[in-house]
């Protein structure tokens, strides 16, 4: 009698719940391990290690997974917990009075709210400081390969990424936008460490040009959909997303021009090219396309 096969949903959930727990286990030993009273390395190691989605992470891990370099796993991990924990470390900002000004992240009181807003912004750049050291000591890699790795960091994280997404998101979020600059705001929020992440995983397995291109590609799709995902979900109670709900009351969102139905499509187009430039890029079968399956599956 034939053995069925296992479903492929399970058997990739199980390679998620495996991954993030290799990847909170390497940020744990990367934290500053000092014991308390250390009020800064607290609030470092409350933050990142946080229960969350770890899917910058995981992108890169994914991507090393379907570029078939199992050999550098693990410096993935390491740069993975790198991605993690700028990640964090713009969290700690983006929740503060003078921005967000949040009360709750990840199902726990923010940052600020537990330590203070000092240490939520010299927590930040110490996080920053761990993240582009472990991008610029990694082994194992040449040195050429290093400073590109610290310089995708670097461009995710300046003027030309995070940074400025932020600020546009701030200034400009109060008043009224054409579709073209929500999308600009929104790419520049979200998808630098997305694209950082499949960046890595070209650099580290050595892909060519056009399946890096493509990998760019599908992270900025994907990154967009995540983004509307997310605005969809501020419509939720903060019990079930974990964080502070009704935050984009009054912002110019795609939710706000189009409606929900409209974004719920856009999201749909959104993974459907990102699933496109898997296939250009000679991967359309893998991890990855399995990761817009978790996407597509979930409610929006």
């Amino acid at each position: 009698m034939a053995t069925a096969l296992p479903d492929m949903q399970h058997v990739f959930d199980q390679t998620i719940s495996a991954l993030r727990t290799q990847i909170d286990d390497r940020l744990d030993a990367w934290l500053p391990q000092t014991p308390l009273p250390d009020v800064l390395a607290a609030a470092m190691r409350d933050g990142t290690l946080a229960p969350g989605k770890r899917i910058r992470p995981l992108l890169l891990m994914l991507a090393l997974k379907d570029l078939q370099d199992e050999a550098a796993t693990s410096v993935g991990l390491d740069l993975a917990c790198a991605l993690e924990m700028v990640h964090a470390a713009s969290l700690f900002l983006d929740d503060l009075p003078c921005m967000d000004n949040a009360e709750m992240r990840r199902g726990r009181p923010t940052i600020h709210r537990q330590y203070g807003e000092d240490v939520a912004v010299l927590g930040s750049v110490a996080l920053l400081s761990h993240a582009f050291n472990i991008a610029a000591s990694t082994q194992g890699i040449t040195a050429e390969v290093r400073i590109q790795l610290v310089q995708l960091l670097a461009q995710a994280t300046g003027s030309q990424g995070l940074s400025r997404g932020q600020l546009h998101d701030l200034r400009e979020g109060k008043h009224a936008r054409p579709l073209e600059a929500i999308t600009q705001t929104n790419c520049l929020k979200t998808c630098p460490l997305f694209t950082a992440a499949v960046g890595f995983a070209a650099l580290l397995a050595g892909a060519n040009a056009t399946c890096t291109y493509h990998l760019n590609a599908y992270a900025t799709e994907l990154g967009q959909a995540f983004q509307l995902l997310d605005d969809l979900a501020d419509g939720l109670s903060a019990q079930q997303i974990g964080k502070d709900s009704g935050k984009d009351s009054g912002k110019s969102t795609v939710i706000a021009l189009l409606g929900r139905d409209a974004a719920r499509q856009r999201i749909d187009a959104h993974l459907a090219s990102a699933g496109r430039h898997l296939v250009d890029a000679g991967i359309g079968g893998g991890q990855l396309a399995q990761l817009l399956g978790y996407f597509c599956s979930r409610p929006h």
